[in-house]
């Protein structure tokens, strides 16, 4: 099950719906199940806050990922920053809703296995994201 919520920010989503579907089909695709993941729409400072409680770093982020995955099982909270998916998609020139996409993939994939800490982990990372991304309006 997918759950979302909002911290110190003024943010609506909207196709919720289809987001779970388009989640479902990744861990799917992947061979594994969607177990319980919590969205957390938030802050620059709230994610920044998170990032130094927990992580001991002090920089914002678009994205912090707990993974709580059990065998095939998915589970996790996705922290995602409203305020840094917005100068993102501003600096890479894509359209916001494109990149929240993209973030909230991300997030999965990294639940799922995937990492993005050498340059061949993040080129097949974005392979995914970018495969993924083009399934996101056929659910």
């Amino acid at each position: 099950m997918i759950s979302y919520y909002f911290e110190d920010i003024d943010f609506k989503l909207k196709d919720k719906i289809r987001i779970r579907k388009w989640l479902r089909l990744v861990a799917e695709s992947e061979i594994f199940v969607l177990g319980d993941i919590s969205i957390i729409f938030c802050s620059d400072n709230y994610i920044l806050d998170i990032n130094r409680k927990y992580l001991q770093h002090d920089y914002f982020t678009d994205i912090i990922t707990f993974d709580y995955t059990e065998g095939n099982r998915i589970s996790g909270d996705l922290f995602i920053s409203i305020d840094s998916v917005r100068e993102n998609s501003i600096e890479y020139g894509t359209g916001f809703i494109d990149e929240l996409h993209r973030v909230i993939v991300h997030g999965v994939l990294h639940l799922i296995g995937y990492d993005d800490h050498t340059e061949e982990e993040i080129e097949m990372m974005r392979k995914k994201e970018n495969y993924y991304l083009s399934l996101f309006w056929l659910v």
